[in-house]
């Protein structure tokens, strides 16, 4: 096993999982919610959509794992932990694409365009997103949603909490390996970045169902094949930046005249 995950790793998240765990308080709903035959129904199919996924790309996962190991010293598979559904403590799956043990001198930080730290072989996985193709057993086991919020690393989430608005609202669904923010936006390099993340996130968690998922399937693809994000909006029939920006500047006034109200 210490070919493919990093055996340090596991070893905390063994000490991690049978210590008390200390979760988040459960966040507080910005209804309206899914429809309730959906969120019945979205985990199997779910399970199912990632099973032939993980069958249809085994060929290639494995191909890419290879070249990882002939590459780059190290595991093959980097395990991290990340927060899931309200909270919940959860380790993620991915192909490595940094150098091994990169954050032992810095600690935990986000990467940004150009990052040392990624590899050869890392460059051309992150382009590809064959580097989230592992998640897929996040997916068959029930930690992850093939669409969703990312989860985020329980290292960073104290200080956005603190920082913007309605923060939590976005674990009360199942993070996903793709979803409406991610097809339309790069990745976090900053505060403003993340903020305007959540926008798109609690856009979804409130108008979240069957046809606004199959449209996020859809982009995904579209993504995948090198479409640009306001391509891919046009093609989808996605609600323009401000417009979703907008729906949660609304959202963080009735949270805070809601929280002024509750402190008087």
């Amino acid at each position: 096993m210490s070919l493919f995950v990093d055996p340090e790793h596991l070893l905390r998240e063994t000490r991690h999982e049978t210590a008390p765990k200390v979760g988040l308080p459960p966040p507080a709903p910005p209804a309206p919610a899914a429809p309730r035959w959906y969120a019945a129904a979205k985990p199997v199919l779910d399970f199912l959509l990632a099973l032939a996924l993980l069958i249809l790309t085994g060929p290639l996962l494995l191909f890419a794992m290879l070249l990882v190991k002939l590459t780059s010293p190290g595991p093959v598979i980097y395990a991290q932990t990340r927060l899931g559904r309200n909270g919940k403590p959860f380790t993620i799956y991915k192909l490595r694409s940094m150098t091994y043990n990169c954050e032992s001198l810095t600690g935990a930080q986000w990467s940004t365009p150009g990052d040392s730290r990624v590899t050869t072989i890392g460059r051309w996985l992150r382009k590809t997103h064959l580097d989230e193709l592992p998640q897929l057993w996040n997916v068959l086991k029930g930690d992850m949603s093939l669409i969703g919020p990312r989860p985020e690393r329980p290292e960073f989430v104290p200080q956005l909490e603190a920082a913007i608005p309605l923060y939590r609202e976005r674990l009360l669904v199942r993070p996903g390996v793709t979803g409406f923010a991610q097809i339309q936006l790069p990745a976090d390099s900053d505060m403003d970045s993340v903020r305007i993340k959540l926008a798109y996130d609690l856009y979804y968690v409130r108008n979240i169902g069957l046809f606004f998922d199959i449209k996020i399937y859809f982009g995904t693809f579209a993504k995948v094949i090198g479409l640009p994000f306001h391509v891919i909006l046009g093609l989808c029939g996605f609600p323009t930046r401000s417009a979703v920006d907008g729906e949660y500047q609304k959202l963080s006034a009735l949270a805070e005249q809601a929280e002024r109200g509750t402190a008087s």
